[in-house]
């Protein structure tokens, strides 16, 4: 299967197999758990290579998710698929409301505050992480920036987040680099 990892996204990992009969427990990356078994295709990465999945069943367990892949009947062969991760084609992604992002839309645009009338890089969105209370960027130095510090600011849109711009590369913050 020919596919440019570039326009994939990983969307989910198998973590354990569960039980006898080839289930395995899935831990999704989607904002709603169950929406990982809403997509037309998924692939994934085993052995180093990208291949079709098919998920025959799926259901609730606990906290996370347990399904069963079409083909698997053993718990042999589910410990084949242990921490494979699932990929999804950035075009089955739903579109979102302007001013609505992707995680993957931020990574690496370049963040930039206002100091005494002066625009300052802090650096590059390096990833996002979601904690309780709201997302977290991580901000990583980069050669142009104001120091070599790495910061953490909260993904709150018009208290520290003030402008994004996927075209021009960037991100403006409401952000004092000594804090």
């Amino acid at each position: 299967m020919q596919v440019l990892t570039e326009e994939l996204l990983i969307v989910g990992k198998i973590t354990a197999a569960y039980g006898i009969k080839g289930w395995v427990k899935v831990h999704s990356y989607t904002d709603e758990s169950e929406n990982l078994f809403s997509y037309k295709s998924l692939l994934i990465s085993r052995a180093g290579k990208l291949e079709p999945i098919i998920f025959s069943h799926w259901r609730q367990h606990g906290k996370g998710m347990v399904a069963l892949i079409r083909g698997c009947d053993s718990r042999n062969l589910a410990d084949t698929y242990l921490k494979c991760t699932l990929h999804v084609a950035k075009d089955q992604l739903p579109h979102l409301p302007a001013g609505d992002y992707y995680w993957n839309q931020l990574i690496g645009l370049k963040v930039y505050t206002q100091v005494d009338g002066s625009e300052v890089e802090l650096g590059e969105i390096a990833s996002m992480m979601e904690t309780g209370s709201n997302d977290v960027v991580v901000i990583s130095a980069t050669a142009s920036s104001v120091d070599n510090q790495e910061r953490l600011i909260p993904y709150l849109v018009d208290q520290f987040v003030l402008k994004i711009d996927l075209e021009e590369n960037r991100m403006d913050v409401d952000w004092d680099p000594e804090f």
